[in-house]
């Protein structure tokens, strides 16, 4: 049997096509580099993390603009029922306060009487009753009682911290769209494996029949060969549904028309990895380490409320006419405002951050053990799927090695159908697991990797 031996070719030649290649340290596929790009661009939480740090450092501008000076123009027109005036004893006496000026200028006696030619001039209004003002405020705080500079700091830190959520967001996003690739590489190495295990049902089918036709064999042995390519066609349906599902999910992460993604053929690259490479501090301890340190300034500046502010502040009008009698036309001063007492609400303020600081520092070990923790499981994983692989690879040498035995059994008839199908069978399966036994190193890589803070894409 000819056809037999030709079968068996193809599935080695399969086996050595599909077993992937091992890559040094972390190389992905550009095509994945450039989904996850897309992915991290399209991710809606990315965005919105990248608004909060935005606005973080409009907190900083704000901050530093505690120190410049704010300049107000005013402007207004008030009409009052009437003028303010001296009352009439007030009046009586600066009229005669005139007199007596007068007369001492023109050399007459006090007690003399008033000559009646010279005029007298009217009390002036404190205040007329229609009032047009125009002018303008300065105000200047020259300190803050160090309250600026500490929201300054406090700011900053939660900007990075911001920051690095965002980085923190950004490997999580990414390891989901490497696994979702690495499943649909796993999906198309599958497929491989039951294309050739089609063809090889197809000449079989083809020999059956000859041999029906020439009286070597019954025809149950057709039924048989139907009912496992009834079965391969269900095996096939069901990875092309998990290729749609692969393509659909690839999609909602990346944006890519499926159009394209389905154009994907990706391959199971397996990954080396050196066990004595340095593990780096995670960008989820960097987030809550400034996360601590923005809570730690924001103590400050509460408590420095307690600290005196001091301020300028200056006034200048432009229009003289309607001023009272008591209006300055303009003024400049300085002032200190010293907050002695406010009911213990900074304090009550500064202990509740206070609590929060020392929150944070809880999560930051918390998160240290859970990371500890995650690196040794990662690593044990890793060791177990190359472990798996060996003893895959002996399953496949075993299992090719049996239908190699059974397949020559078959052709000196001391075998039947039934005994090279399950040795097919029993091959697929072997291939399948291996494709498996791959994906699950490149998980465990990746896995190891981002638990060990040196994830790259």
């Amino acid at each position: 049997m000819n056809i037999n031996k030709v079968a068996l070719n193809c599935v080695l030649l399969l086996l050595i096509t599909v077993i992937p290649t091992e890559i040094s340290a972390q190389e992905l596929d550009p095509i994945l580099k450039d989904l996850i790009h897309k992915g991290l661009q399209k991710n809606h939480t990315l965005k919105s993390n990248k608004i909060e740090s935005e606005q973080a450092k409009v907190d900083q501008q704000i901050a530093k603009s505690v120190f410049l000076p704010k300049i107000t123009f005013n402007g207004s027109y008030t009409r009052l029922n009437d003028d303010i005036t001296f009352d009439d004893d007030t009046q009586t006496l600066l009229i005669e306060t005139q007199k007596l000026i007068i007369k001492d200028a023109i050399g007459l006696p006090f007690n003399s009487p008033f000559p009646d030619n010279i005029p007298l001039q009217e009390a002036a209004n404190l205040q007329d009753k229609n009032i047009l003002k125009s002018s303008v405020d300065l105000d200047w705080v020259l300190f803050s009682g160090f309250e600026a500079s500490n929201a300054l700091k406090a700011s900053k830190h939660k900007e990075s911290s911001l920051n690095y959520v965002g980085l923190a967001e950004a490997d999580k996003i990414a390891l989901q769209i490497i696994e979702t690739y690495d499943k649909l590489a796993l999906v198309k190495a599958s497929e491989k494996v039951l294309t050739t295990t089609e063809n090889y049902l197809n000449e079989q089918a083809y020999y059956v029949k000859k041999a029906i036709e020439n009286g070597l064999t019954t025809p149950i042995s057709r039924k048989k060969i139907e009912l496992a390519q009834q079965q391969l066609a269900a095996k096939q349906l069901d990875f092309r549904h998990k290729n749609i599902l692969l393509i659909e999910v690839l999609h909602q992460l990346t944006g890519e028309p499926k159009a394209n993604l389905k154009l994907l053929n990706p391959h199971l690259q397996v990954f080396s990895f050196n066990d004595d490479s340095n593990t780096e501090k995670r960008n989820e301890i960097r987030a809550l380490e400034e996360a601590k340190k923005a809570t730690n300034y924001k103590q400050k500046m509460e408590k420095s409320s307690f600290i005196p502010k001091i301020a300028i502040k200056g006034h200048y009008e432009f229009i003289e006419d309607d001023l009272s009698l008591l209006d300055p036309k303009w003024f400049i001063g300085a002032g200190i405002k010293w907050n002695v007492f406010d009911g213990n609400t900074s304090r009550l303020k500064s202990k509740k951050t206070h609590l929060e600081s020392e929150k944070l520092r809880e999560q930051i070990t918390d998160a240290n053990e859970m990371i500890a923790l995650s690196i040794t499981k990662a690593q044990l994983t890793y060791e177990a799927a190359l472990e798996n692989t060996k003893i895959v690879e002996k399953e496949i040498e075993l299992a090719s090695d049996t239908y190699d035995l059974i397949n020559q059994q078959y052709k000196n008839n001391l075998a039947s159908i039934n005994d090279v199908l399950d040795a097919l069978n029993d091959l697929e399966k072997a291939n399948f697991k291996l494709q498996e036994s791959f994906y699950n190193e490149r998980r465990a890589v990746a896995d190891l990797r981002h638990a060990k803070g040196i994830l790259t894409y």
